[in-house]
């Protein structure tokens, strides 16, 4: 531990849940409508179902594991705690991909949003401000973090209400499929499961909300209750979300040809539902979505590095300090802050393609750690307890092992290049510098 500062129990349930559904960015389901529905002929709102179903049994694997090891360390903790310690710290390192990009990720689209409506500002000073501002909020309590955290939300919860509300207008009116409610989106005779679950392997990535919330265990109030259902009251809001976001939109739209650009459809969704004031509305609420994701990313991977750096892996001095005063991780924050200036320097395809290989070594680690902790470790095998911790994480870790079957190959060459950095790092700190790593005590 580091001295006798550290993070404060502050969060309740309801903040968990923003925090966790600003993390996956509610208008994001507008980004990828048009990939989604051209990947899946039309059923986009299906694939989301799917995907949820799915993600649910991973989500309920976290769960159980922050009731048994509540610490801000997430995955890296659960691995090192129930597999062995270094292939803990291995996933953590892996995982530091996903936190760390994301931050860039939103630099970068915030840039991209605001260079489209001031052409003469150059896009790099956009980049800059929003790094600066991020960093700022995330400097103070962790409670300022959640409190900003809720309004850009809402606002994004709004917006969707608002585009449901036009939608239902515009299919009275006789536009798209002409009915409010129909099982189109969701079922047709030439649904093709293999196209839905091609949709899917792309929609998973909008649900990783639910972990982010983990590694704010040890600033919650009652966490081994709280975070468990948070985590399932963000997956699912969220889900619920973005199923409804994405009903109207394919019931608007239910040929994705009519997009001169599927990759950038949220701004033709806008316009023609509601127009130019609209379209602005949307702008305005995608802005709220980078800010709201970037800020709530920058707060997770600055709580994994802490835990690294109080377990020894990194140095104590620096990633383990919690400023007295603020009880926040300063100097990781700062660091976080320094290493987002790469946004200035990365296009958003290659950005992408770090975060997806750290996401799926967690979801992948946590189901295993369920089986490694419950049934190898505990010996709980009686048939009452096979579902809960041998079938339910055999079937997160099987859809998991889908989504790695569909990992685009960047993604894999980079993240193994990242990991192998790690394994070296992994053998100077035991064979060279013969680190001794401390094991936490999980007691609230």
């Amino acid at each position: 531990m580091n001295g006798t500062t550290e993070l404060q129990r502050s969060l309740k349930l309801w903040h968990i849940v923003v925090i966790g559904l600003g993390y996956m960015a509610p208008m994001a389901v507008f980004d990828t409508f048009g990939i989604v529905a051209q990947e899946t002929g039309g059923h986009v709102p299906a694939a989301y179902a799917v995907t949820l179903l799915a993600i649910l049994f991973t989500a309920a694997s976290y769960g159980k594991m922050v009731r048994v090891f509540p610490s801000a360390g997430t995955a890296y903790t659960y691995t090192q705690e129930t597999i062995h310690p270094y292939a803990g710290f291995l996933v953590g390192w892996a995982s530091l991909l996903d936190y760390l990009f994301l931050p860039m990720i939103n630099a970068l689209l915030t840039g991209v949003y605001l260079s489209s409506v001031f052409p003469d500002v150059p896009t790099h000073w956009w980049i800059v401000g929003f790094i600066l501002l991020i960093t700022l909020l995330n400097v103070f309590r962790v409670t300022v973090t959640a409190s900003v955290n809720s309004f850009l939300v809402l606002f994004q919860i709004s917006v969707v209400v608002v585009f449901a509300g036009l939608a239902i207008r515009g299919l009275m009116g006789g536009g798209g499929i002409e009915q409010v409610f129909t099982v189109r989106p969701f079922f047709s005779p030439d649904l093709s499961f293999a196209a839905l679950l091609s949709g899917a392997s792309i929609l998973c990535f909008s649900f990783l909300g639910f972990d982010a919330v983990t590694t704010l265990t040890e600033e919650t109030i009652d966490a081994k209750k709280t975070i468990p259902r948070g985590i399932f009251l963000v997956a699912l809001c969220g889900g619920a979300l973005f199923i409804t976001a994405s009903y109207f939109s394919q019931s608007l739209f239910p040929d994705a040809s009519v997009f001169s650009d599927p990759e950038a459809a949220s701004a033709e969704i806008a316009l023609s539902i509601g127009g130019t004031i609209f379209q602005l509305v949307f702008l305005a609420a995608a802005l709220s979505s980078t800010l709201a994701s970037g800020l709530v990313s920058v707060t997770s991977v600055t709580r994994l590095l802490y835990a690294m750096g109080r377990d020894g892996y990194l140095p104590r001095k620096w990633f383990g300090y919690i400023h007295p005063r603020l009880k926040t991780p300063l100097y990781n924050v700062l660091l976080v802050g320094l290493l987002m200036t790469g946004a200035l320097f990365l296009d958003l395809l290659t950005a992408t393609s770090f975060i997806n290989f750290g996401a799926l070594i967690a979801f992948s680690f946590v189901n295993l750690s369920v089986i490694a902790h419950y049934v190898w470790r505990q010996k709980r095998l009686r048939v009452t307890q096979w579902w809960s911790y041998l079938l339910s994480p055999l079937i997160g870790a099987t859809f998991i092992g889908f989504l790695w079957v569909n990992l685009d190959i960047k993604s894999m060459i980079l993240g193994l290049m990242w990991t192998f950095v790690g394994f070296i790092y992994l053998l100077y700190l035991v064979k060279v510098k013969h680190t001794k790593l401390e094991r936490m005590k999980f007691e609230e």
